[in-house]
């Protein structure tokens, strides 16, 4: 009888530890940060590191970690032809002309600076025909501004070309805040500037001085800009 109360004290016992062996093992699955001490900083939301990333992730090679960073300041590109294909305020003009070299032409501006096209070589130049009196041009002033504003003065230059009095085009330059190079014209510029005949009328040409695309109507900013990337 006594060896029987003996073993059942055994067994009692292994069940007790085991009951405390669980314990633990459940309380570690569980892990809690220590609490700082009194005088122990704690550390900011934005000092936590990311996990790790699985094993079985492949870490990108250097090639494309390059690529990856250049797409960040690569502004995306499209075919010219799928630009025109788009467009609803403007239609192309001159197509003979497209890829052609721009001729050079020279003309003052409304504080009696000469400019001369040629000088621009190396940046993208957008020539625009307008006039105070005419509605659409009025609508297209915003966007001209706008488009100023996206790329650096030596990226790009617009060159709005009136032939109207100078008194005329410098007032109305200085009561709209136009920060493009406004133009006046004698009306003797070579073809294809030469045989506009609707306005506002606008010429893109490339930086290396050939005439990418010449259209009529209201060109709005992000068209202009996709005109401008496209090859």
């Amino acid at each position: 009888m006594a060896m029987r109360d003996k073993h059942s004290i055994y067994w009692i016992t292994a069940l007790f530890l085991a009951f405390v062996v669980g314990l633990g093992v459940l309380h570690g699955c569980k892990r809690q940060e220590p609490a700082p001490e009194p005088n122990q900083p704690v550390a900011a939301p934005n000092n936590v590191t990311a996990a790790p990333a699985p094993a079985s992730a492949a870490a990108p090679s250097t090639a494309e970690r390059i690529q990856a960073a250049a797409n960040l300041f690569r502004e995306p590109k499209a075919a010219l032809q799928n630009v025109i294909k788009g467009a609803q305020t403007w239609y192309p003009s001159f197509e003979a002309w497209q890829g052609r070299p721009a001729p050079d032409f020279t003309l003052t501006d409304i504080e009696g600076k000469p400019h001369k096209l040629s000088e621009y070589r190396g940046q993208n130049v957008v020539v625009v025909f307008w006039a105070t009196w005419c509605g659409p041009c009025k609508l297209e002033v915003p966007h001209l501004k706008a488009l100023r504003e996206s790329y650096p003065k030596d990226k790009l230059a617009i060159l709005a070309i009136s032939d109207e009095p100078l008194a005329i085009v410098k007032t109305f330059a200085q009561e709209q805040g136009l920060t493009y190079t406004v133009l006046t014209s004698p009306g003797d510029l070579p073809a294809p500037f030469g045989q506009v005949q609707a306005i506002p009328s606008s010429f893109f040409v490339d930086p290396e001085g050939r005439v990418k695309l010449g259209v009529i109507g209201i060109v709005p900013t992000e068209d202009a800009k996709q005109i401008i990337q496209a090859q």
